[in-house]
């Protein structure tokens, strides 16, 4: 396979190209890494976060937006559709890169992470990354410095002239666009938990709702987690047999129906200490070559209803 980070360096061409358009920002650090603001303090939209989503698939996934309803409500929805599940989605769009500095926090997601490889993902999928560039997503709701900009080309082994950063707070449209594009890459990730071979997973489309702005943070995180556990659907086409297929969905969860703003309180918006049961999709259908189908789980919507808000 082509470098992830070659063809994400495309996309965050095309991002450069279209700023405008796209109502992004762009600006070099002093130690010459690129930074894209998607959704810290430029505002973004839903083809800003299309694009950044795509950013963070490596272009390995098909993106795009359709309208549904929640709760009787008109609600924009994005649905992914992968042929390479395993190492798009775990091996990029997974947010597994806690990037920590002195003046910075930031959860990184994207192909950055393949060129250090430390993850047991890698592993599983065989796959490490080797290219000069490297292009990382950084959900925080500042904007990268130069430290943590060295920290990443560092761990990459890149110069920093070669790093480029897509910066976005989850209270974004940018951002509540690309979370609610993770519902396929929960479940193949909770499957690789609970020790299936990612390889196995053949292909995989998934639709969740786009959750409404939240004023803050921590309001916002609680929100796209909602729309993920309690609105999205995904479909996988997978290789095996598995006998723990119905652990996937959140409701295998024992907090299931719970608001994820009271999960993460309880928890003191501390994710590690929070079931990672809960972080699943809605719904699950499991298509087995040659076998049989499995539908498991369903959405929520008065959860959904009361998360976002609707009046």
């Amino acid at each position: 396979m082509d470098s992830l980070n070659r063809m994400s360096l495309e996309l965050a061409d095309e991002a450069l190209e279209f700023t405008e358009e796209l109502d992004v920002g762009a600006f070099e650090l002093d130690n010459g890494t690129t930074v894209i603001d998607f959704g810290v303090e430029h505002v973004g939209g839903l083809e800003a976060g299309l694009l950044l989503t795509e950013l963070q698939t490596a272009g390995l996934a098909t993106v795009q937006t359709r309208v549904d309803e929640v709760a009787g409500a008109t609600f924009p929805y994005v649905e992914l559709a992968c042929d390479q599940p395993g190492v798009a989605l775990l091996g990029a769009q997974k947010a597994g890169w806690e990037v920590s500095t002195d003046d910075y926090e930031g959860l990184g997601s994207g192909p950055a992470r393949a060129l250090v490889a430390q993850e047991g993902e890698y592993r599983a999928l065989d796959y490490v990354d080797a290219f000069e560039f490297a292009v990382l997503a950084l959900e925080s709701d500042a904007l990268p410095t130069a430290a943590a900009a060295e920290q990443i080309a560092e761990l990459a082994d890149v110069n920093t002239e070669s790093v480029y950063l897509a910066a976005y707070r989850t209270a974004s449209v940018a951002g509540s666009v690309t979370a609610a594009a993770r519902a396929a890459e929960l479940a193949v990730f909770r499957l690789f938990e609970l020790g299936y071979d990612p390889l196995d997973v053949l292909t995989v489309s998934a639709s969740a709702p786009v959750a409404p702005v939240a004023g803050d943070e921590e309001a916002a995180i609680g929100r796209t987690n909602d729309a993920l556990a309690y609105g999205g659907r995904v479909h996988l086409t997978v290789a095996e047999e598995f006998d723990e297929f119905e652990a996937v969905p959140s409701s295998a969860a024992e907090r299931y129906g719970v608001p994820f703003a009271d999960i993460f309180a309880d928890a003191d918006w501390n994710a590690a200490d929070v079931d990672e049961g809960v972080f699943g999709p809605a719904q699950v259908t499991v298509d087995v070559v040659g076998g049989p189908t499995y539908t498991l789980g369903d959405v929520h919507e008065d959860l959904l209803a009361e998360g976002f808000d609707i009046a």
